[in-house]
């Protein structure tokens, strides 16, 4: 894909854990490599350093990255950054998409509830489904990035979207979770899984964690086993790409 001007945004919200980065490199990469794009062509901004938030003319469309960090713990960058992504998400003004963090702090901004999820850590590859059909039986509007089925999905979270925002939709789940997969306005949505992971990255998440989950009663090394690629999950970043591209 070619180049964008204006450029997408990656709004970082923190950094990859070290060993990982030492070896992956950042969030930034992975993304990159999702949506068909180099790096070098995109605008980063880290809000938790403290950079500036750009104009909306200066970008097209924005990817709010994962974090260590909690959002119920509500640094004031971080409720910055909610505040600027609620006014993006409620004007239309452009495609936005969160992962992880970047999901639960749009759904915060906009005023839905954040918090641990009461269920437990969901960590690894697991299965987020996307309904075939809604609840009255018509075929699920599932929108331009997501395709009706259930997929691995490579997940790394404590805290979750424990009540979405109002209007909010629900387009996917996991065991743990009812609100993995949700569109926040008509060009805007947030997914509490990792699609710029790759199996590689799942493991050394996993591994970076050994000792914390094993502390939870939980099994890294069935992790580390059962971790595999999540092509479908996925091409959500390249699908978001040919959004923003055909603006």
């Amino acid at each position: 894909m070619k180049n964008m001007d204006p450029p997408i945004l990656i709004l970082k919200t923190g950094e990859a854990l070290a060993p990982v980065k030492a070896r992956c490199g950042d969030f930034e990469d992975w993304i990159a490599t999702g949506l068909g794009l180099p790096v070098s062509s995109l605008a980063v901004v880290s809000a938790h350093l403290g950079e500036s938030l750009p104009s909306k003319s200066s970008i097209s469309g924005v990817v709010v990255t994962g974090s260590p960090a909690m959002v119920t713990e509500r640094p004031d960058w971080s409720e910055g950054a909610a505040r600027w992504l609620a006014e993006l998400v409620e004007s239309d003004a452009m495609p936005v998409l969160g992962l992880c963090y970047g999901h639960q702090l749009i759904a915060h901004g906009l005023g839905g509830e954040v918090g641990p999820n009461p269920r437990g850590r969901e960590m690894g590859t697991v299965e987020v489904t996307l309904p075939r059909d809604s609840e009255n039986g018509e075929r699920a509007r599932l929108g331009p990035l997501f395709e009706p089925g259930g997929f691995p999905s490579h997940m790394s979270h404590v805290e979750s979207v424990l009540r979405p925002p109002e209007n909010a939709r629900i387009l996917g789940r996991t065991k743990l979770d009812p609100h993995t997969v949700l569109q926040f306005g008509p060009r805007q949505w947030g997914v509490q899984f990792h699609p710029e992971f790759d199996r590689d990255i799942m493991r050394g998440y996993v591994e970076a964690r050994r000792e914390i989950l094993l502390d939870e009663g939980l099994s890294p090394d069935a992790m580390i086993a059962g971790a595999e690629e999540t092509e479908a999950i996925t091409r959500v970043l390249a699908r978001f790409a040919e959004l923003v591209a055909a603006l």
